[in-house]
This record gives structure tokens, sequence and C-alpha cells, in this order.
């Protein structure tokens, strides 16, 4: 199932992108004339001798050699930068090129995502993406990388293969892989391409007059290509749009700005950011033609952050979007990046962010480690101190992340649904399923009842415990999940996304209640005119 192989990585992918996210600023900005020192410089140049003495030590006396790189990359400014907030961050040479890639949303290579095999850790992909030379090649999931240009990568990282499989665009690169059901290795010989890396994950309709768009994260080109989506579906015809934010990390503060400020009045705040450098600084929406024409339910989780937060919180706050899902991660820190010497770079947080209405967003990281701050639940959700109105005067809290307009809990998998997919047993199924076979099924296919056999002799086959109750009770939830996998080596990763949406109860539930955003839409707008007459007189 698609959402199982995305939620492998959601928690690495968040972790790094809250790590660059809040959003993201150059080291441009301007600085306040009233930042005050925050020591003397007497006992700045005592600690750096004592840091001085202790490296010199280590250097001479450890009892093996310690790379400068591994000792102060790795050591040293990292435990410096954990003393001070959970997002601060140095990125070695690898890191940081990597973070300027993820800005860019493009890369050179085959285009495909890979991951280590369970139990053996070998190279696996995951899925090769719509389109692209590995897509056209022929790859399919599940397949065993085992030798990249002659090389035999069984020993490697994923992080390694994925690195000799990148290189110059129109460069060519040999692949060669194991597939279930085939005796033979099989050889791939691609041309490298330019491969973007899209930061909306599907935009299409759900439904008659609704639209659907899917924000992973906040790149150079996210705005870019929700002004493409928004002129394919035609904008003037949108009678409602389902934002989905669930699970996206953030990024860049400006890309947030561009498209929250596209649905919001011109002239409006999205955000404002302060600190003890920096003085005040608002952004204000641009508005748009059509941008307050229908209207907008979010969707969000605990796993929305940053940027996704200063989307979500500015139609909040403005009363332009009813927001559906869990209370949000709760960043509200703003990093600087600064290059630094040898291709390195340095994310420091140097200011706070609030939406329109004057929250602060971030969650108190005080009395907590940094692995609760990312893996624990938080257990307050608001600051009964921070309390603020929207345009309508509706209460809202900060201190806590945003809290939805309306709660919704995804239905919890049960003991027989979590053993399947702890199994990876549609992902496993499917490989040996097509094996030799034609990756190729009819448009709008289902498993019938000779493919639902299959797959029971499959389970059992591999140790999935399950009485024939439990068969029978969740067989739609098994034919839904496997025809969503499926559809992925039999047509793509985009088409399996997109039924994957459309069988997903949380979006269900959000065009159930686009009749609340239409009403919250109205009152906006007569409340709007209100003000305009008033200034009037």
């Amino acid at each position: 199932m698609a959402a199982q192989r995305r939620a492998l990585f959601v928690l690495p992918a968040f972790i790094l992108g809250c790590a660059l996210a809040g959003g993201l600023l150059g080291s441009s900005g301007q600085r306040s004339d009233t930042a005050a020192p925050s020591g003397s410089e007497e006992s700045v140049n005592s600690a750096l001798n004592s840091f001085a003495k202790v490296y010199d030590l280590v250097q001479q006396n450890e009892a093996s050699k310690v790379a400068p790189d591994k000792s102060i990359y790795k050591g040293a400014i990292p435990g410096m930068l954990r003393t001070l907030d959970p997002h601060s961050n140095f990125f070695d040479p690898k890191e940081f090129a990597a973070m300027r890639e993820e800005q860019h949303g493009l890369y050179y290579g085959v285009g495909m995502q890979i991951g280590p095999q369970p139990h053996s850790g070998k190279t696996m992909v995951i899925a090769p993406f719509g389109g692209s030379p590995a897509y056209k090649a022929g790859i399919r999931p599940g397949d065993i990388i085992t030798a990249v240009n002659d090389k035999r990568v069984d020993n490697m990282t994923t992080q390694e293969v994925a690195d000799l499989l990148r290189g110059p665009k129109d460069t060519k690169v040999q692949i060669m892989v194991q597939r279930d059901g085939v005796e033979k290795p099989i050889v791939f010989n691609i041309m490298r391409g330019e491969i973007p890396r899209y930061s909306i994950d599907g935009a299409f309709w759900i439904k008659p007059g609704i639209a659907y768009i899917d924000i992973t994260q906040f790149t150079e080109t996210t705005s870019d290509e929700l002004e493409s989506d928004l002129k394919k579906f035609g904008e003037q015809n949108i009678k409602g749009l389902v934002l989905d934010l669930r699970n996206d990390p953030g990024g860049l503060l400006q890309e947030a700005v561009l498209v929250a400020g596209r649905w919001l009045q011109k002239g409006q705040v999205v955000v404002s950011h302060k600190g003890r450098a920096y003085s005040e600084k608002p952004y204000l929406a641009r508005g748009t033609q059509y941008g307050l024409n229908y209207p907008i339910v979010v969707l969000v989780d605990r796993y929305t952050a940053s940027a996704a937060e200063i989307v979500s919180g500015a139609l909040q706050d403005h009363d332009r979007g009813w927001i559906l899902g869990d209370t949000t991660f709760g960043k509200g820190l703003v990093q600087t990046v600064y290059p630094l010497s040898d291709n390195t770079g340095l994310a420091l947080t140097t200011q706070h962010y609030y939406t329109p209405s004057g929250r602060l967003i971030q969650r108190d990281y005080s009395k907590m480690s940094f692995l609760d701050y990312y893996y624990g639940r938080p257990t307050t959700a608001k600051d009964p101190a921070d309390v603020k109105q929207t345009d309508l005067g509706r209460v809202v809290y900060g201190g806590g992340g945003i809290a939805p307009d309306e709660k919704y809990e995804p239905p919890k998998a049960n003991p027989f649904q979590i053993a399947v997919l702890r199994k990876n047993a549609f992902f496993s199924f499917t490989a040996r399923y097509f094996g030799d076979k034609e990756a190729h099924l009819p448009k709008g296919w289902t498993p019938d009842e000779a493919v639902m056999n299959q797959l029971h002799d499959y389970l059992m086959k591999n140790g999935i415990q399950f009485s024939e109750a439990d068969w029978t009770a969740n067989r739609d939830w098994l034919r839904n999940r496997l025809q969503q996998e499926m559809y992925i080596t039999a047509f793509s990763l985009e088409d399996s996304r997109k039924l994957q949406v459309e069988e997903d109860p949380e979006v269900a539930k959000a065009v159930d209640a686009m009749p609340k955003a239409s009403d919250l839409l109205a009152k906006m707008k007569a409340h709007s005119e209100i003000i305009r007459a008033s200034l009037k007189k």
C-alpha cells in the first residue's frame, strides 16, 4: 500500500524537514541595532581557550586517531547546538548539498525510491516515479539491486547505492537487479535524466467540483506547482478544495507565504516573525482573482509542522479554511541558513514566528529530551495564557500547534491488520504475483476471487496467524490495500496514490465538512464587507 510505504519514511523525513523548516531564511536578514551581546568578550575567549586545550589533549592522547571532521563536525558543533533548541543544525558537506538539492526540487538520476529490504538489508526498489527513466525501463517495486555499473552493492548502504545511481544528465548507468520469480538477474541500461522532486503529491478531482491537492513539503517550486495545478483545474470551476497538509514537515517560509496568501485578501498578514537580533517583520498576502471564490477544508495531523503550520494557521486565523484532523506538531522557530567554509552550513534558530492573530505556535521543549520532542506525543495542546481570536472572533490558542476546528481520529488497525502490515505482505505478494509476468492490468482493475485466494494462501504460508472470521471481517480492507499496491507496479505510484485518496475516510470526511467551510467563507466575506463599509464613512 502506498500509505504504508510512505509511512516507513515519514519520521526520518519529518525530522529532517523540521531541521530545515520553519521556514528557512537566507543569511541576509537585517539585524536590529538593539541586539545585546550574549556574554563578555573575556568569557568567550576563556571558553574558546578551554576548548582548544581539550581538543589538543584529545588529538595527542586518544587511543585511536581522531579525524578533525569527526571530532568537530560530528561532535563539538552538534553538541553545542543541542544545548540551544531542537532545530538548530549543522550540515557537513554531503548533508548541506542534499539540503540544497531538496530545496531546489530536482536532481539527476534514474528516478526511483529505494530502501533496505526487511531482514536482509539489501537495497530494494520501493517504487519508480511515474515517467522517470527507471519507470520507462521497466524497473519494478521489489526488485533487489545487486550491482551498479558492474560494481556489487550487496554490502553498501541505501545512501551509497543512491549516490551511484545519481550522476550528470544524459549519462548512462547500468543496473542489475534480482526479481522474485525470475531465475537470472535482469540488467537495465538507463540514461540518467532530470528528476523533478515535486512538492505536490497529487492534484485531481475527487468529486464533481471538489478538487484535492496534497502538499508534501514547501520547496522553491511549491507555489509554481500550485499555480500550474489550479490552472489545469480551471480554478474558476472549483466549488470546494481539500488541501492535504498531513505529514508535511514544512520547508521554505517564503513559499508558505505565497501558498497561503493566494487564498487570502490582498494585504492580509500571513505570518510575522521576530527575534533577539531581528525586528518584527510581517509577510502579507498577495491575493488572487479566484482565491476567495470557493471553500477550503485543510487536513492536518501531528506531523504537520513549520511552514505547513504557517499555512493552516493563517487560513484559520482569517477564517478562510476549516481545519480538520489532529493538533499539529507545534514548530514556530525560524532557522536562518549560514553557508560556511568547506561547503558546510549552519541552520540557526534566529526568530519565532507568529500567526496573524499573534499566536506563537512553538511547543514547549524545555522540560523534555529532543527524542521525546520529536517522537513523543504532545501532552499539552495549548498555552492557556496565549489566547487569541480569529477575524470572526473564534477563540484560538498558541503554544501547542494548530488545534483543528474539527477533530478527526483515523480508525485504528486491528491485530490482524497490524500483523499483515508488519510483514509488508501486500508489497511482497505483489512482487511475487507479477514475477516474470508482464506488469499489466486492465483499467479499473480490482482483485477478483482468484487473486484474493492467492493472497489468503500467501499470508498463511508466511506465518501470519488468522482465523477465517478474521479474513471475512477484513476482506474489504485487504482488497483495497492490495489494489492500491498492485496499481504501483501495473500503472504508477501516482495512479496508486489517487486510488488511495479516493478510498481515504478522512478525505471523505473533508468532503462532508465542505458546507462548514462554505459557511465560514460566507461569514468571512460578510465581515469584510462590514469593515470596508465602515472605513468609507
